[in-house]
Formats: C-alpha cells, structure tokens, sequence
C-alpha cells in the first residue's frame, strides 16, 4: 500500500530564500514549513518524482563530544536510492500519523522527528536538542524532492543501538575520522558534516546542566 508523506511547495521555499547546501536562519523558514497553507499530505510515490514539492525530512545528528554516530544504510531502508552509503543522520519522512503537528505549538513536530529516530535506534540516555540547519541537494534525483530540518541531539552518554535490519556497521567515530570517510557519506551528511564543522553551530552541550526538554535554535 502507497504511504502518504508531509511536503511542502517548493516555490514557498524559494521566496524565503533559494540554497544549495545548507543555511543557519532556520527561523525564517520554520514559520513557512509548518504553515498548513503550504504543505499537505501526497502519496509518496508522487512527492518522489514531482519536483514541484519537498518531501521534510527531520534529519537528527547524534552528538557525543567529539564524535557523532554514524552507520551504514541497510537493505531495508526505506530509500533504496541511499542503501550502501554511510550517514550521520537518522530520521525520516512524516506521516499522517502525525496529523496534529500543526499546534500552534512545534512539539507536535520534534515529538515526529523522535518518532522516526525511535524507528531506526534505541537511544538510552538523555540529551540536549538543537535545530541548526536546513539541508537542500538539488544535484541529485533524491535531493530534488527532499528538504533536510537539521537537528543535533547532544548526548550524556554514547548508548544508542541499531534496531535489526535497518542500519548496519553503527557506532561512533570522531568527527576526523568521518571526514577520512568523506567520499563514502551520502551528500546530505556530507552538508551535514559541513554544518557540524560551521563556528555559527553550537557546541557541545552537556544534558548535565540542560534541561532533556531544551531547544536550540541558530538564526
């Protein structure tokens, strides 16, 4: 059965301000995504082929001090076009399950994006969350219809597991240690490794002396 997923129209996007890789004033745009008179609700196998919209992606990086968890993409993944790559972000599309995002108030849509990262790891330990960045790729066909809302969860400590089947070759590594590997990563973590790598992007914050429920937003 074809599963239905959030977009937005992509010429709103672009009257805020068109980008190729990634921008920080991520408040600019947030108002716009999550406004209901510029999104709704296709079939997927529509959103993958017509540029006409962006598919929003909560693409949630896992932080410990210096290093972030990363995998590879498994065979069960639900984009088959990234199976094989290496990513640092986990996350995925929203479903019409989370219907009631449009509150007035965004927890609705943070408590979709732990939803999709609950889907692919077990996370056993507090963390401190920013929303840094959005992600565009429109060089490749699955860039084109995708839109990347960048979070990173910064943790108390490195307990985060795969789930079966859908990662495989998980576990931290240091931030060098992914750049060596740069050429494996999927585009969006490598504008993702980029953002990581930006002075503008906060740094790691201990869930010790924040609040688990904290929000972090760049502008």
């Amino acid at each position: 059965m074809d599963s239905s997923v959030l977009v937005v129209e992509a010429n709103k996007v672009e009257r805020v301000g068109s980008f190729q890789g990634y921008v920080t004033n991520v408040q600019d745009y947030l108002s716009v995504l999550f406004s209901p008179r510029n999104n709704l609700f296709i079939l997927r196998t529509q959103a993958e082929q017509d540029t006409r919209y962006k598919q929003l992606i909560p693409y949630i990086v896992l932080r410990f001090r210096d290093s972030v968890f990363s995998y590879v993409r498994g065979k069960r993944s639900s984009e088959s076009r990234l199976v094989a790559m290496r990513s640092i972000g986990v996350g995925g599309h929203i479903e019409p399950i989370d219907l009631n995002l449009f509150s007035s108030d965004r927890d609705m849509y943070l408590q979709a994006a732990r939803r999709e990262v609950h889907e692919e790891v077990q996370l056993d330990t507090p963390y401190v969350e920013h929303i840094v960045a959005l992600i565009n790729d429109d060089s490749t066909d699955v860039g084109k219809v995708h839109l990347g809302i960048m979070h990173i969860w910064d943790l108390a400590e490195p307990k985060v597991t795969k789930r079966e089947g859908l990662i495989t070759q998980a576990g931290f590594l240091t931030l060098d240690a992914i750049n060596a590997r740069f050429e494996e990563l999927e585009t969006w973590s490598q504008i993702a490794l980029r953002v990581l790598r930006d002075p503008l992007i906060p740094s790691y914050q201990s869930p010790a002396v924040h609040s688990e429920s904290d929000i972090h937003a760049s502008r």
